[in-house]
């Protein structure tokens, strides 16, 4: 069902940009407690990260940016949504609206960062089973 069948969009929280783009955690990062940033796990998305920076690269924005880009690219029912404390961040954030990916561009991207290829789990199955918002 589409948003002209039920009238709603979809927004996205924390894009790639969040989960992958922040794979080189700093010493002491609360995010490495979190199943993605684990032994194995983290070595398998720094992989999925040095293939995104590369395509990031060679169209001169981040990978944040990409991934941001990615995610608006899906339809007009669905919205990246972006968390940062930083302004500089945000600013950056945005330019990725101004982004303009083609057929190749989307086909690399989703050939370099599969579905199912990101390692390891989002939360804990404790954390997933807080979540639940019909509680």
């Amino acid at each position: 069902m589409d948003k002209t069948t039920i009238g709603v969009a979809i927004d996205i929280p924390d894009p790639w940009g969040g989960e992958l783009t922040a794979a080189r955690l700093a010493a002491g990062d609360p995010r490495a407690r979190f199943p993605r940033f684990r032994a194995e796990n983290h070595a398998r998305n720094l992989e999925l990260l040095a293939a995104l920076e590369a395509i990031a690269d060679a169209k001169e924005v981040t990978a944040a940016q990409l991934a941001i880009a990615w995610v608006a690219s899906r339809g007009d029912d669905i919205i990246p949504l972006i968390g940062t404390k930083r302004r500089d961040r945000l600013a950056e954030a945005l330019h990725a609206l101004d982004l303009t990916l083609s057929a190749d561009d989307l086909a690399a991207i989703e050939a370099a960062v599969p579905a199912d290829a990101v390692a390891g789990d989002r939360y804990e199955a404790a954390q997933v089973a807080m979540l639940d918002s019909e509680r």
